[in-house]
This record gives structure tokens, C-alpha cells and sequence, in this order.
């Protein structure tokens, strides 16, 4: 198993100090980040979307092997409310593919607002070309059904399993054979970081839930302060090997 670990966003000032030397100017910040994670979360997308150049750029400025998830628009998901989905994934799905081999999942985080609507989500999935690894995110406990598990697990989309205060908010459903986690708030202090023991019975869950040959994308939002930064570090030492690894060499 392969369990990618990043965080959600890298462009956080607050983390000069953290992750990012403070003589380090933001424009480099990108690859700094990646000689650390071989992963992040794109949020970029959610309120404007890049332009295929921009994304072209994150491309050239990460290493081989380096993936980025994108969340999708806020138009799709808050203002369209999956409705009519078409030209909002097509125009996003054209601009992210000048990430080419960076291009990781994308991820629909629905608005709390929004109550089940599995046919809605359905067609929604289906306008994604064949082969996209797309993460849903619901956050309505209406979602919570057999229907809507059955159309994820149709479409082969994740879903999101996520946390908050250091428990989950999700059903801890496997729909795909690969995983998405996020991890928006810990309870330990400072806050809003994670503890040990918060993050070990993650690592447990995703071992005990995918198989060996499985891909598995884990973010952390609590990015105040740096904690999304230490909690990432310590929940790669705790995820299968190849992070481990990855998280070595990028500190020797």
C-alpha cells in the first residue's frame, strides 16, 4: 500500500518558519514543500480556477512522482449544487490536465447545506472522463444511505473519509480501491494539531480497510499554526513504508 500523505494547500504565511526557511521567498515555496511531501491538496481551484499555464507551472516546478489532488469549483459543488455539471467538469478537467502525470484525484466537497441527491451525484460523476479518481466529500448525514453508497461504488469515486475533532464525521465506507482522507481539526494542543494516538487509529483504519496494491491520498486542513504541516510529518512515519521512505530522503 501506498499512502500519500500532504496537506491541504501550501501557500499558508504563517508557515515560514515551519515548513519554509524564513529567507525563503514564497515563489519557491512550491518546491520546498515538495522535497518534503510528495503530495498536496490544491484548494486554488475551488475558488478560481487556474489556468492551464498555471497549472503547466506546478507541473514543471515539482519532481517526478509528485501528485496533486484538485478540489473541484465551489461553482460545481455550492453554486450549481451538482446540477447541470457538464461544462463546469469539462472546463476544469481541460485546465488540470497540464499538471499531466502530477494530476492526482479530484475532490467534490459538497456544502453542508446540500441533502442527498444520488441521481444528481450520479450524473455528476459520470461527466468525468474515464480513469479520474474522484473523492466526495458529503457533509449532509442525509447522504448516509445504500443508494448514494452504491452510486460511489459504481462510479469507482472514494469516499472521503473525514475527520474532526480527532474522530470520524464519515461512514468509513471503502467504495473504491483506492482512498481519500482528510483531517480538518485535532483536539490535542496546541490546537487545532492531532495527537499520537488520533493519528495511530487512522493508520490502523487504512490498513485494515485497503488492500496492499491500494493507493491512498491523506490531507490534513488544520493548517493554523503549522499543525497541518507536524501532524503530516508524523503521520507519514506512521503510514506504510513507501512514505516512510520518501519522507527520509527528502530530509537527508
Amino acid at each position: 500500500m501506498t499512502v500519500h500523505v500532504g496537506t491541504s494547500g501550501w501557500q499558508y504565511r504563517d508557515w515560514a518558519g515551519v515548513l519554509y526557511p524564513p529567507d525563503r521567498p514564497q515563489r519557491l515555496w512550491l518546491e520546498e514543500y515538495a522535497a518534503h511531501f510528495r503530495t498536496v491538496e490544491s484548494n486554488a481551484a475551488f475558488y478560481r480556477l487556474p489556468s492551464p499555464e498555471t497549472f503547466a507551472q506546478w507541473r514543471a516546478r515539482t519532481p517526478s512522482g509528485f501528485v496533486m489532488a484538485v478540489k473541484a469549483s465551489r461553482f460545481l459543488t455550492h453554486v450549481k449544487r451538482l446540477r447541470e455539471p457538464a461544462e463546469p467538469v469539462d472546463r476544469l478537467m481541460a485546465h488540470a490536465a497540464s499538471l499531466g502525470d502530477r494530476l492526482g484525484p479530484v475532490l467534490l466537497q459538497l456544502p453542508p447545506t446540500l441533502r442527498a441527491d444520488p441521481d444528481a451525484l450520479d450524473a455528476c460523476l459520470a461527466c468525468f472522463p474515464a480513469g479520474t479518481r474522484v473523492a466526495v466529500e458529503p457533509r449532509h448525514e442525509s447522504w448516509w444511505t445504500e443508494e448514494v453508497r452504491s452510486v460511489l461504488t459504481g462510479r469507482g469515486a472514494a469516499l472521503c473519509w473525514a475527520d474532526r475533532g480527532s474522530r470520524p464525521v464519515t461512514p468509513l465506507w471503502r467504495t473504491a480501491d483506492w482512498g481519500y482522507v482528510r483531517f480538518h481539526e485535532g483536539r490535542a494542543h496546541p490546537a487545532p494539531r492531532y495527537g499520537r494516538t488520533a493519528l495511530r487509529s487512522w493508520a490502523a483504519r487504512i490498513e485494515d480497510t485497503w488492500p496492499a496494491s491500494a493507493d491512498v491520498f491523506a490531507y490534513f486542513n488544520n493548517d493554523p499554526g503549522g499543525a497541518a504541516v507536524t501532524d503530516a510529518r508524523a503521520f507519514v512515519r506512521l503510514a506504510p513504508s513507501p512514505a516512510r521512505e520518501h519522507a527520509h530522503a527528502g530530509h537527508q
